[in-house]
């Protein structure tokens, strides 16, 4: 049962500050989309070699994810969340400044592994002060934070890049993370439970010693190779056919606009709808809009493709972030890094996968296999999720 230690923090929305580092570690993770072909050219490097400014950063996104929710579980979640936001801010920085594409990799990985902590620990943080009840609804308003960070980063950051140099996309968020560091110095740390505070391997123990903990890994893996690993290349496929990187950025754009728009829709309808049922929904706009871009690429198809992704996203991704925080609520920080660390960990590894197609531009088949990977996706996420739901408790 999911029971938290008495404490004043009790709260049913994520704090503003939360929000604002959300939007900052978004926005810094999707900037890079519709600056790949841009970077390419500068350096002097092929596509398929720039990939892995991106693959680089989601992986060390992903792989630091238990080191963040071990240490925010023994330490505290904002103590955690400050010093990463400081490394971030330096190392965005030293990104903007690299000469070559090795350095600027290496920079880049670090960047990553550090906004990693941003987000799942804020995903803790709710779920350490927001009571099961109304819980999911609190997620999306932090997912709403993220969808806007996305938004502004896949249209500003192919702007930016496009119009002035792509260097400039890396240095503002640089400068917003030292902003939220310093932001939230106010931010109480929320409650924790009997035991908190013991060592890594008691953690670990819980976790990785849970089946069902183990299930929503698997699944979160997958759906971040399907989505997260497959999405950055809307902007990359359009480019392809001559587009300007500026214009690629705005229309993939309308991906964090759904994300936006569809996290109110979920927000009320998760109190309604059984969490396999805005999985069903959510899986099934994630399938249709990769099968409209295998089939032909072009501005208007990619914008439809970006907003049920954006739908996709909001319906299915929340639904596995609430099962996520309430699995092991004990080890609550260290669940939700292990989610995060399979999340990101599949989407470096299949945009690693893919980029040899969109090197050789089989944009056509890249998309189809994502669609056809997001039908067992969906059909194991809504089965398992109700037979968790009715087991004895």
């Amino acid at each position: 049962m999911d029971v938290m230690k008495p404490s004043p923090v009790s709260l049913t929305r994520p704090p503003p500050a939360l929000a604002v580092a959300s939007f900052v570690s978004a926005f810094d993770r999707f900037a890079v989309s519709p600056m790949l072909v841009l970077i390419a050219a500068d350096l002097g490097v092929s596509l398929s070699a720039s990939v892995a400014a991106a693959s680089g950063y989601y992986l060390a996104y992903g792989l630091t994810q238990p080191l963040w929710g071990v240490l925010s579980d023994r330490f505290g979640r904002v103590r955690v969340m400050r010093f990463a936001l400081y490394v971030a801010a330096l190392a965005g920085a030293v990104s903007a400044l690299m000469p070559a594409l090795a350095a600027l990799v290496v920079a880049r990985v670090v960047t990553g592994a550090c906004f990693g902590a941003v987000i799942p620990t804020s995903l803790t943080y709710v779920g350490d002060t927001v009571r099961p009840a109304v819980r999911q609804r609190a997620l999306t308003d932090l997912m709403a934070a993220t969808a806007l960070g996305t938004a502004v980063a896949t249209g500003l950051g192919g702007v930016l890049a496009g119009l002035v140099d792509w260097r400039v996309a890396f240095t503002v968020p640089a400068a917003c993370a030292l902003a939220c560091a310093l932001a939230l110095r106010t931010l109480p740390e929320p409650p924790r439970h009997e035991g908190a505070g013991h060592g890594v391997a008691r953690y670990l123990g819980l976790v990785l010693g849970h089946r069902w903990a183990l299930l929503v890994f698997a699944l979160a893996f997958t759906e971040g190779a399907i989505m997260l690993g497959t999405m950055p290349f809307l902007a990359t496929a359009l480019q392809h056919d001559g587009l300007a990187a500026a214009v690629a950025g705005l229309a993939i754009t309308a991906y964090g606009l759904g994300l936006w728009a569809f996290s109110r829709l979920v927000k009320r309808l998760s109190g309604r709808w059984p969490a396999p049922a805005l999985m069903l929904a959510g899986g099934s706009q994630l399938c249709a809009g990769f099968a409209l871009v295998s089939v032909h690429v072009s501005v208007p198809a990619v914008v439809v493709t970006a907003l049920l992704l954006g739908g996709g996203y909001s319906f299915l991704h929340s639904s596995l972030q609430n099962w996520a925080t309430s699995v092991v609520p004990e080890a609550r920080g260290t669940t939700i890094a292990f989610f995060a660390c399979a999340l990101f960990t599949g989407s470096a590894i299949a945009s690693w996968a893919a980029g040899p197609l969109a090197e050789h531009g089989r944009y056509g088949l890249l998309f189809g296999i994502a669609a056809v990977a997001a039908v067992p996706l969906t059909a194991v996420a809504v089965v398992t999720r109700h037979r968790y739901g009715t087991q004895p408790g």
